[in-house]
């Protein structure tokens, strides 16, 4: 009899770690790797914010907080929604977990029961259809097509709903297409939404201050305040404020789920690093104009990447409104042998073949339920994402 149970056996590591597990290895070895398959910013956390942080440790806040955060952060949380979005939450509305990442595994284990449905938007981040499984739910995949801007409609939201559905998830902008959803986009959602009460949304908008070309994003009880009650909006400090290691996601939502939440997180993680969460809160009450210092250069790598990935041979790659990543399509290159003798029939074999003949790491699409496609990364300076670009331009030449 094996030791790990039964529910390990129906969920996947994460390809993303996978792929940059792989990419260390090599470069441990010597290799020249240049990898674009991490999602995290290459900028260092701003001075003020770690400045905070060791004050912290300074006046002795070493100790444990309540459990979904201090007083503090939760109050910044709260004021921070009302400032980017207008969303009415209250402190005791908020939750602070490690990442984002938890906020979602809290919220689907404190609600799905076996069979319980969620309808996730394909390509979608590789985590969504694995937490929901492990919280014994049934992850259901809309593909979403690259001629309607990879969003979901309307139509294939109202097909996709049955009476066991209990969650509808949405990341706006989105990992990993970069694809990002107005109060326009939004709208229809939020009308098929109206009409089936039993229908709760997580909505994640971890990327929402990454965005391009003046494009305002929106997020669902903005545009629809009726669905408060059933909303959880998720948001953390990892990626517009470069904590990735920080490990701070929240959470505004119905008390009763809060609640919820908090129980389960009380009996699994308890508080979040006391430290990280007074970073935390200079990060949200504090300047943030670096913000639009990031945005101007990842939006600057943007153009380039896309500019230079639409130059290789076989490769399609639209323009993203937000986010870091870009997500081109490989089709036109998949039947054919690389450089290197590897005959690529899954988009799993190109950034295989990618990685070990020219040293780029990228992740398949298929990892994000959306094969034929591949994410790539532009987190990370501009020299290195020109040599990847050339690199990926060389390899996708030698194909025959």
């Amino acid at each position: 009899m094996s030791i790990v149970a039964d529910r390990m056996n129906r969920i996947s590591p994460s390809q993303t770690i996978v792929i940059s597990t792989r990419a260390r290895a090599l470069k441990a070895e010597g290799r020249n790797i240049i990898s674009l398959s991490a999602g995290e910013p290459d900028f260092r956390t701003p001075e003020n914010i770690s400045r905070a942080a060791a004050k912290a440790i300074e006046n002795g806040q070493t100790r444990y907080t309540d459990v979904a955060g201090t007083p503090e952060l939760r109050k910044a949380v709260a004021e921070r929604f009302k400032l980017d979005s207008g969303l009415d939450y209250t402190p005791e509305e908020v939750i602070v977990s490690t990442g984002g990442k938890q906020i979602i595994y809290n919220a689907m284990m404190s609600t799905l029961n076996p069979g319980d449905e969620a309808i996730i938007p394909a390509p979608c981040w590789v985590s969504y259809p694995d937490i929901v499984t492990l919280a014994e739910g049934t992850p259901i995949i809309v593909p979403c097509k690259r001629e309607n801007g990879f969003r979901i409609t309307a139509e294939q939201l109202e097909a996709a709903i049955t009476p066991r559905t209990k969650w509808f998830f949405l990341n706006s902008p989105c990992n990993p297409t970069g694809v990002a959803y107005s109060a326009e986009d939004l709208r229809p959602l939020c009308d098929v939404l109206l009409r089936h009460p039993h229908v709760w949304i997580f909505t994640d908008d971890i990327y929402a201050k990454l965005v391009y070309d003046g494009f305002r994003p929106a997020t669902f009880v903005e545009v629809e305040p009726l669905l408060r009650s059933r909303t959880v909006t998720m948001n953390g400090v990892s990626k517009a404020y470069a904590m990735t290691g920080w490990r701070i996601g929240f959470s505004g939502a119905p008390v009763e789920l809060t609640k919820a939440m908090n129980k389960l997180q009380g009996q699994s993680t308890s508080n979040t690093c006391s430290i990280a969460q007074a970073a935390a809160v200079e990060a949200l009450t504090g300047p943030q104009d670096f913000i639009q210092e990031m945005v101007a250069t990842y939006q600057g790598r943007r153009d380039m990447v896309v500019s230079m990935l639409n130059e290789a041979e076989g490769m399609e790659c639209d323009m993203p409104q937000g986010a870091f990543y870009v997500f081109p399509s490989v089709e036109k290159c998949l039947g054919k042998t690389s450089p290197g003798g590897k005959k690529l029939e899954t988009d799993e074999d190109f950034v295989t073949a990618l990685l070990e003949e020219e040293g780029v790491a990228a992740v398949h699409g298929s990892a994000f339920m959306f094969p034929g496609h591949i994410r790539i990364s532009y987190a990370t300076d501009t020299d290195s994402l020109r040599e990847a670009c050339t690199r990926i331009q060389r390899f996708c030449k030698g194909l025959l």
